[in-house]
């Protein structure tokens, strides 16, 4: 019997398998296709992750336009699917469950309502800035981020809708503003998926913001804490998903129904104001998954700026 078994190996089901034999422990992971390539792009900021974590591209400028263009104080960068998807020898890789004293489902988010969708394609440049967000043609934005290797991924992307935009509608979008390369990306996911029964991990759990849709660099960091907790032999639970990361989660589930109740103006005056804020605020709505206070005093400030048309949509 292996002390741990992880059902599915994408970015989070890795870094469990990875971090629970680094502490020891007999693991485990189920991947039915261990040699698939991610053909995903996964983008974090750097100050969320783990020492270590393997980077492919980096941008120290990074830029958002809502009303007008502003400049995000902080690094963003581009994870290395090839080294996220490396397994130690120690890890025994499986086609179907088995016994363990410990199973995590890994297998991804669960069917929601509100998701986010974005096509997306890769083009020749040399441009090592990020667009994170730019809203000014239509209710949805175009998100740039250079890859390396003299590449740079486009992305007309729908930040969240029930329904979101079409994928089709979104191809058509970015294609009327450039042309397209031969590389296409595109992504579908629910920012509403509720957890999966028993232990789970990642998107499973219910990792992903609701608001930005981010959710590896969340289990790159809980990883090895999951699987300290286990050696321990204590409740993995607790680590998953603490208390304040609960009440943090509920304040952005309600932040996400505010986004879906604004129209494409409201939502250009939303980003205008939510970049205007310190970006202490920033970072605590983006990637504070346990900082009660901060998530607070971020609403707090978001609404006090808002003008009073655009504060009745904030109103939980």
């Amino acid at each position: 019997m292996f002390d741990v078994l992880v059902i599915g190996g994408g970015p989070a089901g890795r870094a469990l398998a990875r971090a629970c034999a680094q502490e020891g422990l007999s693991t485990a992971i189920v991947d039915r296709q261990p040699e698939r390539v991610w053909t995903a792009t996964y983008g974090a900021w750097a100050d969320e992750l783990p020492h270590g974590t393997p980077i492919k591209a980096t941008s120290s400028v990074v830029r958002v336009y809502a009303r007008e263009e502003h400049l995000i104080p902080r690094t963003y960068v581009v994870l290395d699917n090839a080294r996220l998807h490396e397994l130690p020898d120690t890890v025994t890789v499986l086609p179907r469950p088995v016994e363990a004293r410990y199973t995590f489902n890994a297998t991804g988010a669960r069917k929601g309502r509100a998701e986010q969708t974005a096509v997306g394609t890769v083009i020749e440049s040399d441009s090592t800035e990020t667009t994170l967000m730019d809203w000014r043609n239509g209710d949805t934005f175009l998100y740039t981020v250079p890859l390396g290797d003299n590449r740079v991924l486009v992305e007309e992307t729908c930040l969240a809708g029930r329904p979101a935009t079409p994928l089709g509608e979104l191809r058509r979008r970015l294609h009327t503003r450039l042309t397209p390369g031969a590389e296409e990306e595109r992504v579908r996911f629910p920012l509403d998926a509720p957890k999966a029964d028993g232990l789970a991990f990642g998107a499973s759990a219910g990792f992903i913001h609701p608001a930005t849709g981010y959710s590896v660099a969340t289990s790159l960091n809980l990883a090895p804490k999951v699987a300290q907790a286990v050696k321990a032999g204590e409740d993995p639970q607790r680590v998953i998903w603490s208390r304040k990361a609960r009440v943090v989660h509920a304040m952005r589930r309600r932040g996400l129904e505010a986004l879906l109740r604004m129209d494409t103006e409201e939502t250009r005056d939303f980003f205008e104001i939510f970049f205007q804020l310190d970006a202490n605020h920033q970072r605590a709505y983006l990637s504070g998954r346990e900082d009660v206070k901060g998530m607070m005093a971020a609403m707090l400030a978001l609404f006090g700026a808002a003008p009073r048309g655009l504060r009745a949509k904030l109103i939980f």
